[in-house]
């Protein structure tokens, strides 16, 4: 079986990769690998140009000058149809039985091929409109161009896999699409894993017993909840537990200085050897992954630290309850839950670190069962070899 791999950027190059965009970007490497590895083929249909014509740049100018509102270039049908010529062309010349994108609707929107169409993608485009802030105050021309470009992927897709229920159901509501082509497979970590259940039991046995450590790692402060794991982190050194929070991906936004608990790691590129071994040790050492997240889809991050056998402290929004099960990788709470409520839970398995040792395990359990590369590309293997 042959795919052809469409995405707009390099999968094989991730020197040019937005930080924004690296866990997203990383995962389509990551998936075209293992793809490899269970012996499918791949046609690399990507990189694509994008040019925003006087007309664009027109109407971006014009929409924030005069209603202050965002008229998002990267959605103009144009720009998709450009997209799809690109495609088509290098189609063209390719014999891939199917043709599978790893991205989003944008490639594939306006693509008229012979072979199926599978979209495998963390959610649909408009419900994330308000969400995240590229998705912002956005002008109703764009949400119209948003939608009509989402609508016209699903349609032509023989087949849709989203990373949650969370966003199989928006997808199925908002667009009325058959759920019937809709299915449900979450990626993987984008960090390679050769950890067994001996390694698992010897990192959580070399952890820390006499303090806590906190790994918040996110882009963006305030969206992945930074605020709260600080406040978290305050509230248990207070109480008597001594905790440190390290902070990875971002710059921490407060109004005070910095206290001496908090250490900002910065971004850490996990394509070199370097940042792998920084972040390999991050997870080792740590006690908990807290991600109090206002908003997110299935953050990779989370399959990441269940692969060293860290638990997860996340919020229930979004596609992570898809990714999250109580007590079994970590604990999800309401977007309201006070600080209190965090730490409560934190200082009850620290306090009785037999039941730490199993929530660790069980983590590392649910990573080798479901939240691997290795189970989501077979799985999609075979739903794709039933539309050969």
């Amino acid at each position: 079986m042959l795919l052809a791999y469409v995405t707009s950027y390099n999968v094989l190059d991730n020197s040019d990769w937005p930080k924004d965009l690296a866990g997203i970007r990383g995962a389509g490497y990551h998936l075209a690998k293992h793809l490899e590895k269970q012996y499918v083929q791949l046609d690399y249909i990507g990189p694509l140009k994008v040019e925003y014509k006087f007309i664009n740049k027109f109407k971006k100018k014009l929409y924030n000058k005069f209603l202050k509102k965002v008229y998002a270039c990267w959605a103009d049908p144009a720009v998709i149809r450009d997209y799809a010529s690109q495609v088509s062309k290098k189609l063209s010349s390719s014999t891939a039985n199917i043709v599978l994108c790893p991205e989003n609707a944008q490639p594939v929107a306006y693509l008229e091929c012979k072979q199926p169409i599978v979209l495998w993608t963390d959610a649909p485009q408009t419900a994330l409109i308000d969400m995240y802030s590229v998705f912002s105050n956005l002008c109703n021309e764009t949400k119209r161009h948003i939608y009509a470009m989402e609508k016209a992927a699903l349609d032509r897709s023989k087949l849709v896999i989203f990373l949650s229920e969370w966003a199989a159901q928006n997808a199925i509501q908002i667009y009325g699409i058959e759920s019937s082509k809709v299915k449900v497979v979450p990626w993987g970590a984008n960090i390679e894993c050769n950890r067994n259940d001996e390694d698992i039991n010897n990192i959580v046995q070399y952890k820390d017993t006499h303090s806590c450590k906190l790994l918040f790692i996110g882009v963006d402060w305030f969206r992945k909840g930074g605020d709260i794991a600080l406040a978290v982190a305050k509230e248990l050194n207070k109480t008597g537990l001594n905790t440190e929070l390290l902070v990875v991906g971002c710059q921490p936004v407060t109004h005070e200085p910095l206290p001496n608990f908090v250490k900002n790691i910065g971004f850490i590129d996990k394509f070199t050897i370097e940042g792998i071994n920084k972040i390999n040790k991050l997870f080792c050492e740590s006690h908990f992954l807290i991600m109090p997240s206002r908003a997110d889809c299935s953050p990779h991050v989370l399959c990441e630290a269940n692969s060293f056998g860290l638990p997860c402290l996340v919020t229930n929004v979004g596609g992570i309850p898809s990714i999250i099960k109580d007590n079994l990788n970590g604990q999800t709470f309401s977007i309201n839950s006070r600080v209190e409520e965090y730490c409560s839970y934190i200082t009850s398995l620290m306090y009785n670190y037999s039941e730490y040792k199993r929530l660790a395990r069980s983590s590392f359990n649910e990573y080798q069962s479901r939240l691997n590369w290795s189970v989501a590309t077979q799985k999609v293997k075979n739903l794709i070899m039933e539309l050969v």
